[in-house]
């Protein structure tokens, strides 16, 4: 049996094979207890890999496969369905994964909400699957592998991989269509981008320009742009990136050298992306950088977290009340990264951690909430958490207001 995330990439990363890669949201593993009919998988992926399932004729056309987890030693033979009813008079439109069992399988736990989850098709000889394969991150450790093979996954994002190069059009394409005002022609781009990638500020600011948010709470616009920013970034690197990969490559360490590039260009975005959203949006509301907010400070020797309230100038006054200090850090995901902040400004007993992961269990939540970590979530996410947790969590415009309560800003 393979327990070894490595090997067992190495062991589906053949030409047979083809992975869809997503985080596990409240929707998908019960969290939330929306009793959903299992983890989403959109149709563009599901027609790939079976394409007897594109028929608006029949009603729910849908098909049964062998699923091995094995990551947690787990067989389910399970159901691949389009739910397709708006052609058969009614309204649903969306595609599945069912019949795992309920809580018992790893990828409908609550405590894997939150969890990077590789599904690794195996194709016949006519391309369509005939099995899957499966690995459940169990920790951060495991997630950080994973990325280093195929770049960055963000909360409500998914990623495939495949040798085939039509299925790596096949993304990009799917990107695109999400909304098209964004995703930039090269004629649309400055013509400097198309030489020397822009910088994340620059794409940032280009975003805002095309998404100013008038009229937009905060939440609102945060969403907004990311989504935005997110196919401007995509389409930026198929206009720069991929004239080169269609040339082809002479040799292997040019390959290589070209895909590193690649990712470690993905994960710096997803590094600073958030931040830099958040930093702009408190200017946005007023905030002047230096006095009623500090970014990247040095809160203690050693420790620098994301944003400080009312500035680092403040928290290092031992005279400024404690009770007026805020902290904030920013993580697309928290299911294990949530603990980095605990020791993070040592003044400030209770830490505001903003995510925009979809959900967490009640057992998680309870760990945050007993380690003083308060959660801030996007207003459309906080629906994706589970009921009894919900009340507790804070919008970002909540906590906008709650500084200004403060007498922070003047």
């Amino acid at each position: 049996m393979i327990r070894d995330v490595h090997d067992w990439m190495n062991e589906v990363g053949g030409d047979d094979f083809i992975w869809y890669v997503k985080r596990l949201s409240g929707n998908d593993t019960h969290a939330n207890g929306a009793h959903q009919a299992g983890p989403y998988i959109p149709k563009e992926f599901l027609f790939r890999v079976f394409p007897s399932l594109n028929r608006e004729d029949i009603k729910n056309p849908d098909k049964w496969f062998d699923l091995i987890i094995d990551s947690h030693a787990d067989h389910k033979n399970v159901r691949a369905i389009w739910y397709n009813n708006q052609f058969h008079g009614g309204t649903r439109d969306e595609s599945r994964f069912t019949n795992f069992g309920g809580g018992s399988s790893p990828l409908l736990d609550p405590e894997s909400t939150g969890a990077l989850v590789v599904f690794a098709f195996l194709l016949d000889s006519s391309r369509e699957a005939k099995e899957c394969h499966v690995w459940v991150c169990r920790h951060e450790i495991e997630e950080e592998l994973v990325e280093e093979r195929i770049g960055p996954v963000e909360p409500g994002k998914w990623r495939m991989w495949s040798s085939d190069k039509s299925d790596q059009n096949l993304e990009a394409g799917f990107v695109a269509r999400l909304g098209n005002s964004c995703w930039l022609k090269p004629e649309e781009m400055p013509p400097e981008w198309l030489t020397n990638f822009p910088t994340p500020i620059e794409i940032i600011l280009k975003t805002i320009s095309l998404r100013p948010g008038n009229g937009l709470n905060p939440d609102e616009r945060l969403i907004k742009r990311r989504k935005c920013e997110y196919e401007m970034f995509r389409s930026i690197e198929e206009a720069i990136e991929l004239p080169y990969i269609k040339k082809g490559f002479s040799d292997v360490e040019g390959f290589i050298v070209k895909a590193q590039t690649i990712l470690q260009r993905r994960k710096a975005r997803a590094g600073r992306s958030l931040e830099l959203h958040i930093k702009e949006i408190f200017v946005e509301e007023g905030f002047k950088e230096g006095e009623d907010f500090s970014h990247q400070p040095e809160s203690d020797l050693g420790k620098t977290p994301d944003f400080l309230f009312p500035s680092e100038k403040a928290y290092k006054d031992t005279h400024f009340s404690e009770s007026k200090l805020r902290m904030l850090a920013v993580k697309t995901t928290c299911r294990d990264r949530w603990r980095q902040i605990i020791n993070e400004a040592d003044r400030i007993k209770c830490k505001h951690l903003l995510t925009l992961q979809e959900g967490v269990s009640e057992n998680q939540f309870r760990e945050m909430t007993q380690a003083d970590v308060r959660l801030i979530v996007p207003e459309t996410l906080i629906q994706r958490y589970p009921k009894l947790v919900q009340p507790h969590l804070q919008s970002l415009e909540s906590f906008i207001g709650d500084i200004r309560l403060l007498n922070i800003v003047k």
